[in-house]
């Protein structure tokens, strides 16, 4: 044999080098990212204990999201598929009212909804002048009167509408516009319990000084001016709400998000003073970030265009265009008569999955005396003529056994991440879980809880 070539020796000894250095880089970062994450796990863990069992909800205890990231975290695949054990150790976040369950739906439909917006339109920041809410795009305006008198939920006519980047703004705009800015106190907002978890931190958020959260109506009573929020169907519980705190100087908010007939009967075309509406649980785009209210008193929905043109300068014309199309499709489905499917119509459709899935968690629930759910009463739907009971887009489920304080608490460490009671100004025995998320959650979830329910306590 010859001698060695001394050149790619030289060479091989520099790509070991090579290999080696980069071995080690790579070993050291693993290292340290371990430890940030162990640090960050600490640090969650830390976040994550509600330590108190106390019913009353402070601003300070207002809910503020605690999963470590908005995405989904299940599996997809086999796994979900099968059921079993085999994905005990998914973490499924059901906190949230994230309602992909409509993704399959509106893939269906293909491109019915789909708008293209060529560079050059829509650069104003006006829409039309004219209109109190100079920012709201008409064709979005006519969608919204369009299908409300369709279904027949709302009353449009002496209502002016507008529109904010989803109902949290209007609510916002809403306190802003009836709150007085020369009063000596601020003013009291109040809702009954079990409210909307996110009423309390929005409130005093801004520390505004012109209003500020009181907490339970139940438990209000004042000879001075209030804003009351009345939430129907409900948030967390899915009841049917109307105003109940004392007082003859109160100011009614009428939180109607979830007044659809997929959600509950249609019984009657609300009148209120002032509604507010969203398109993320009307049809499940939460993402284009688009609400409306419907509101009587000209100098009140003023004074909410002026927080939002002060707050955003107005609300995006291509999230309005799309909303309005997506309302519009909705609508000349219904007008469309023999040539959609009845099953193929929106509400059909999303009314039948919310069946589906509120006779597999009842059946589930019903198996054990561990949990337990709200009773509901049918009523008749003047939209649908179907008479059903309320199904509503969070389960407010009870932990009945003594042994469990905090329900929330005992469902993450069965990695089922939920919103608990304390959060609504209630027992911690209670937790809210989203009916709306994907299929593969849901039948993660309940799988899982029928294995709950029938472990020896």
């Amino acid at each position: 044999m010859g001698k060695p070539n001394k050149s790619l020796m030289g060479l091989d000894l520099k790509v070991v080098l090579m290999l080696s250095v980069a071995l080690n880089v790579v070993l050291i970062s693993k290292v340290l990212y371990q430890e940030d994450e162990d640090q960050e796990n600490k640090i969650s863990m830390v976040c994550l204990d509600t330590g108190s069992s106390s019913s009353y909800v402070s601003t300070r205890d207002a809910h503020v999201s605690r999963s470590r990231t908005p995405f989904d975290t299940t599996t997809s695949g086999t796994d979900v598929l099968n059921g079993g054990d085999g994905d005990s150790g998914v973490i499924i976040d059901l906190d949230h009212g994230n309602p992909t369950m409509y993704e399959e739906y509106w893939k269906q439909m293909g491109d019915k909804t789909t708008i293209v917006i060529p560079g050059w339109q829509f650069i104003s920041y006006f829409s039309d002048v004219k209109n109190v809410c100079w920012f709201l795009e008409p064709e979005f305006a006519k969608a919204a009167i369009r299908l409300h008198n369709l279904i027949g939920n709302a009353v449009t006519e002496d209502h002016y509408i507008v529109v904010g980047t989803g109902s949290s703004q209007l609510y916002q705009a809403v306190l802003y516009a009836l709150a007085p800015t020369d009063s000596p106190e601020p003013m009291s907002v109040v809702s009954a319990a079990p409210f909307y978890s996110s009423y309390p931190l929005m409130t005093d958020y801004l520390k505004s000084g012109i209003h500020r959260w009181a907490g339970d109506a139940y438990n209000f009573c004042t000879d001075e001016p209030y804003i009351e929020l009345v939430t129907s169907p409900n948030n967390p519980d899915g009841s049917i709400r109307l105003a109940v705190a004392k007082g003859d100087k109160r100011i009614l908010v009428h939180d109607l998000a979830y007044y659809w007939p997929q959600y509950t009967p249609i019984t009657h075309r609300a009148d209120e003073d002032i509604m507010l509406f969203t398109i993320s649980k009307s049809t499940g785009h939460a993402g284009t970030r688009i609400g409306w209210a419907l509101v009587r008193d000209p100098k009140i929905a003023k004074k909410m265009t002026k927080f939002i043109e002060i707050n955003t300068i107005g609300v995006s014309k291509d999230s309005q265009l799309r909303a309005a199309r997506i309302l519009q499709t909705v609508s000349d489905d219904y007008d469309s008569i023999g040539n959609v499917k009845e099953d193929e119509r929106f509400f059909e459709y999303s009314y039948s999955v919310m069946v589906k899935r509120w006779k597999e968690l009842r059946a589930v629930v019903d198996k054990s005396e561990k949990f337990s759910l709200p009773k509901f009463t049918p009523d008749t739907c003047t939209f649908s003529g179907q008479t059903f009971e309320p199904q509503p887009a969070f389960a407010w489920l009870k932990c009945e056994e003594e042994t469990v304080e905090d329900c929330e608490n005992f469902f993450r460490s069965h990695n089922i991440l939920t919103r608990g009671g304390k959060h609504f100004g209630v027992s911690p025995k209670y937790v809210r879980i989203s009916m709306l998320d994907s299929n593969n959650k849901f039948k993660i979830f309940t799988e899982r809880l029928l294995r709950l329910s029938s472990m020896k306590s």
